[in-house]
């Protein structure tokens, strides 16, 4: 597997945004979606008095990174969970208070490139998906047990698919004649049911569905409803989170959380308004910022790329 084919996205950005907060000796730096490790050996590196607690939920993912980051010793700690535990595994680690926190929310390139993993539709492989193995269902049954109206739902939801019914009536017409098990008959089917116009634009016609099936499989949005705040939350005052979105709905959910933990809290109409009601973050990006042409020339995954990020100003209110 080359290396050449994973340069994190947007790294020196990244890293450029949460260095004030990790400069500081006795820092700790939350890699909440440790994939190959690109982003976290480049924490390790840049900042060498920080200590980074890594966290991915896919055990293959644990076991390539702990190999490229055994050099650092002990100043690496890899936690095998979903980033939405995060409290938790602070809790166990006796850290109340980080300095700094990135998410990297794409899909990682090991579970792109793997063609057995079923994530990729350039490829034919069974329909998995699931970035634990160990847990939860795959791809496959959610097509062949969900029932049409919910299908449409996570088609229109998820992938922001306008073809979503065609496609779905195409899918329960055929898993009645045979399961769906391989990613192939399903880009064959959704060539096959989209009108001409809608195969034009866009890439591959099926990659809208992937994505939806991708997002409900590994329930990805609801995990980052929870796991953004409570990345905030875990921020020391000062502290500094990056979060990298790859498509609109993640990006949304990023903008909100950090816009409410932006505005004032303080009912209308206060000639001064107490510490309570003042904001908790203050932003660092002007809306979200943008890969540029270079990056996306070197490296394509980078191109849906939208990062934004934010300091830790003072204490939540009791």
């Amino acid at each position: 597997m080359s290396q050449s084919r994973h340069v994190p996205v947007m790294l020196q950005r990244c890293l450029d945004m949460l260095a004030p907060a990790l400069e500081r000796p006795g820092a700790v730096v939350v890699d909440c979606t440790l994939g190959l490790g690109g982003h976290s050996e480049a924490l390790l590196t840049r900042f060498p008095d920080a200590r980074l607690v890594a966290l991915d939920r896919d055990k293959e993912a644990l076991r390539l990174s702990g190999e490229r980051l055994a050099p650092y010793g002990d100043r690496a700690t890899l936690v095998h969970a979903v980033y939405d535990e995060l409290p938790d595994v602070l809790d166990r680690l006796g850290l109340p208070k980080v300095q700094g926190v990135l998410f990297d929310l794409g899909v990682s390139s090991m579970q792109l490139d793997e063609a057995d993993r079923g994530f990729a539709y350039a490829q034919d492989a069974p329909l998995d998906m699931r970035m634990d193995q160990t847990a939860g269902i795959s791809a496959a049954e959610v097509l062949n047990t969900y029932p049409p109206g919910e299908l449409v739902r996570i088609l229109r939801a998820y992938g922001e698919e306008k073809q979503a019914k065609r496609i779905v009536s195409a899918v329960v017409r055929e898993r009645d004649k045979e399961p769906f098990s391989n990613s192939a008959r399903l880009v064959e089917l959704i060539r096959d049911a989209l009108p001409q116009a809608a195969k034009r634009t866009g890439g591959n016609p099926a990659k809208r569905t992937f994505q939806a099936l991708r997002i409900e499989v590994n329930g990805e949005l609801t995990v980052l409803e929870r796991a953004i705040p409570a990345a905030v939350k875990a921020l020391a005052v000062d502290g500094r989170i990056a979060v990298l979105s790859y498509h609109s709905l993640e990006d949304r959910l990023v903008k909100q959380v950090f816009a409410a933990g932006a505005a004032s809290t303080a009912p209308p109409g206060l000639p001064v308004v107490p510490e309570r009601y003042q904001p908790r973050l203050k932003l660092l990006t002007r809306g979200a910022e943008l890969p540029t042409e270079e990056e996306i020339a070197e490296n394509r995954r980078a191109a849906p790329a939208r990062l934004r990020g934010a300091q830790r100003i003072r204490e939540d209110a009791e």
